[in-house]
């Protein structure tokens, strides 16, 4: 499955913004699809994933009550909702892959990955 994330860009903090991962070439429907973050030098980050059909999520604390993931098996495509962004939300944001759900994941453990978008969030 080839991943597209979208939708980053400036903002200033407490706005809202809300990314895009469009999927094609597998059925995105039998996958789990994960977000992760990374800035320079520092490891790529969990953030949030959700199950095949929708039905669970999971969001890193630093994220909890703040975004949210969502899905459109019927687009192929997933969603982040990001509300109250802070300067430290500020990161190049991947979406990812995989049949299998984990809530305790890291990057090495996802298998397909898309290019990231960058999310700039000003003080």
């Amino acid at each position: 499955v080839q991943l597209q994330a979208s939708g980053g860009g400036l903002v200033q903090a407490g706005d809202s913004l809300k990314l895009s991962c469009a999927a094609s070439g597998g059925t995105f429907s039998t996958y789990s699809i994960y977000w992760f973050r990374q800035n320079p030098g520092k490891e790529r980050e969990f953030v949030a994933v959700i199950i095949w059909n929708g039905a669970v999520t999971y969001y890193a604390d630093s994220v909890k009550g703040r975004f949210t993931i969502s899905r459109d098996n019927a687009k192929n495509t997933a969603y982040l909702q990001m509300n109250s962004l802070k300067p430290e939300d500020t990161a190049v944001y991947y979406c990812a892959a995989d049949p299998i759900y984990r809530r305790t994941v890291v990057a090495g453990d996802v298998n397909y990955w898309g290019k990231g978008t960058l999310v700039t969030v000003s003080s």
